[in-house]
Order: C-alpha cells, then sequence, then structure tokens
C-alpha cells in the first residue's frame, strides 16, 4: 500500500477555550497539516515492473495490462494501455483517510448549542509546504477530499473535492504556496468545519503514472498544509 501519512490538525480557539456568545468573529486557524509520500510504501518489484512495462498492448487487449499490474505491484495499483506506444503503464494509487471528530479532539466546542446556533465559517485560504523532498521522479498533481466518515476511498462518489496540490517536479521543495481550489471547494470545505458535530473524514489521493523506459521511483517527500478559517455564530 502506497504509504501516506496525514495529520490533521484540529480547531484552535483563543482565550480559555470556551466559545462565548458575545464573540461576533473568532479564529479558526489549524495548526499545520503533515503528510508523507514515502516510495517504499508501494512494494514495487524491480524486475517484474520492468518486464510490465514493456509488456505490448493494443486496443483489444487492453484488459491485459490491468489482469497483470498485480504482479509489478501487489496492491494499490492499476494497469492501463498506453495506446500512443502500445505498451501497458502502471499507475501507483496515493490514497488516506483520516477520521476527524471535533467533539471529542475538541470538547470546549461542546458549549455551543447546535439546536440554536449556525456557525458561518470562511475559509480564508489554504496554504502548503514542500518541507524536504528526495523523490526520483515528479509527483502527480494530489487532491485534498471531505467526505462522511463512511467513506474511505478518494475515488467513491462521496467524496467531494476541495482543492488540488500542483506537481512537485522530482527533489524540489517549496516554501509556502498557496493551494488551488476546486469549483465549490472553499464553500465544502467551510461547510464541513461548521457542521462541527458530525465526524467526518479528510482524505489524500491521486496517481503516479508509470510508462515504458520510466525508472522505479526512490526517495521521499514531506509537506504540511496550512488551513487559515474565521467564523462567527
Amino acid at each position: 500500500m502506497m504509504l501516506v501519512r496525514f495529520a490533521l490538525g484540529v480547531i484552535a480557539v483563543s482565550g480559555c477555550g470556551l466559545i462565548s456568545p458575545n464573540v461576533t468573529t473568532y479564529d479558526l486557524d489549524l495548526p499545520a497539516q503533515t503528510f508523507s509520500v514515502d516510495s517504499s510504501g508501494w512494494q514495487v518489484q524491480s524486475g517484474a515492473i520492468t518486464d510490465y512495462l514493456s509488456r505490448s498492448c493494443s486496443p483489444t487487449t487492453s484488459s491485459l495490462c490491468a489482469n497483470a499490474a498485480s504482479a509489478a505491484c501487489p496492491m494499490n495499483c492499476t494497469g492501463s494501455c498506453d495506446m500512443a506506444q502500445q505498451t501497458c503503464d502502471l499507475g501507483l494509487d496515493i490514497a488516506l483517510h483520516q477520521t476527524i471528530d471535533l467533539l471529542s479532539e475538541k470538547p470546549e466546542l461542546k458549549s455551543i448549542d447546535g439546536a440554536t446556533t449556525v456557525l458561518q465559517v470562511t475559509v480564508d485560504s489554504v496554504d502548503y509546504e514542500i518541507t524536504n523532498n528526495s523523490l526520483s521522479i515528479d509527483t502527480p498533481p494530489l487532491t485534498i477530499y471531505v467526505a462522511p466518515m463512511s467513506v474511505m476511498d478518494p475515488n467513491d462518489a462521496m467524496a467531494k473535492a476541495v482543492g488540488t496540490i500542483e506537481v512537485v517536479p522530482a527533489g524540489t521543495t517549496v516554501t509556502t504556496r498557496a493551494m488551488t481550489f476546486t469549483d465549490g471547494g472553499q464553500a465544502r470545505l467551510s461547510a464541513t468545519l461548521a457542521d462541527f458535530k458530525n465526524p467526518f473524514n479528510i482524505l489524500v489521493g491521486g496517481t503516479l503514472l508509470l510508462a515504458h523506459g520510466d525508472t522505479i521511483p526512490k526517495g521521499r517527500l514531506d509537506a504540511s498544509v496550512h488551513v487559515r478559517a474565521h467564523a462567527s455564530p
């Protein structure tokens, strides 16, 4: 399984931690979220993947790539036919789910009467940093999703995209860069934070595509994501 670690922070509330009904605006900035992409987690078989990426395919035999992918990568991989080169491609899946229960992690939020109080949350920005990167290959775009607690697959229809971290070139670090929100992503994240009494999952997904002639990825990438938001009752 692709090794991706994503540690989600919780809402930081100033003062004593209780939310006063007299406060009209308060800080909902989240502590830095960190995640790592470690190539060793793919468990790619070096000899087998070379043979796999050299395998010939055609529109009529494209299913052969899907069936043979498990020999090159034991899990969380997908095979497809590159119609231009007529050889098999291997998709290395990046996937994570993390359950967030704000009431358990921040008991002071229980002081809000959810029956009569509706939080109006505005997500001001989401920035990310690539703090370490020894990966030997460019990353794919990474998409951040929010989903109900029962959804653990980024490809599930109930996982709603929030934003995208653009391609990071091999060996490159990034100081601070704004995440690109998907259409409606900023509103989805705001609504998820506002619905604080219902646990939810946050997911990170992407697929790194290897084609004929590509080398096996090596190394590791460490990143952090910073969410800044404010709210009013």
